[in-house]
């Protein structure tokens, strides 16, 4: 049984999760956001903590400061989830945009086959950026649920891949 079995189980589970999410990108989202307001939270704090280590008074200070500021932003998404739903929605929208940018101007430094793999993959970024961007607050709702839902899906497929990989190494 061992590794394998457990692998097959997750992976199952993240594709169920999957479709819930796309079934329900209104919640997905609201989850995720609150997933990130809480990693604010924690690793505020963890931050803070690790700065009374930090060697010098003015390494000490932004350490500090960065773990204060993470742990209001945390505290702030998760009071008003919404509003930082629409934040986070605009932070991925304007990574997809630069995202696409540096792949479209890497990938026309490239030669050969990979060239046009990457700058297709910059384009889509782009569009993906322009698409979530060109609709707020309307693609908040959705656009971080359908992010979770995708993630969810490709995890759920990579674990059950590496499952039957896992399985038959075993035979």
């Amino acid at each position: 049984m061992g590794n394998w079995l457990l692998l097959m189980i997750a992976g199952i589970l993240s594709i169920v999760a999957g479709f819930v999410a796309l079934a329900n990108p209104f919640g997905a989202s609201l989850l995720a956001t609150t997933i990130a307001g809480w990693s604010f939270v924690i690793l505020g704090i963890l931050q803070v903590f690790a700065a009374f280590g930090v060697e010098g008074f003015g390494g000490k200070i932004w350490a500090l400061l960065l773990g204060v500021v993470a742990v209001v932003l945390g505290v702030n998404i998760l009071g008003e989830p919404l509003q930082g739903m629409l934040a986070l929605t605009i932070v991925v929208g304007i990574m997809f945009v630069m995202s696409g940018v540096f792949k479209v101007i890497f990938g026309f430094g490239l030669e050969g086959s990979m060239k046009w793999a990457v700058v297709l993959s910059g384009v889509v970024s782009l569009v993906l950026g322009a698409m979530v961007l060109s609709n707020i607050p309307g693609s908040a709702v959705v656009a971080l649920g359908v992010l979770l839902a995708v993630e969810l899906l490709s995890n759920g497929m990579s674990m059950i891949a590496m499952s039957l990989a896992v399985k038959d190494a075993d035979a």
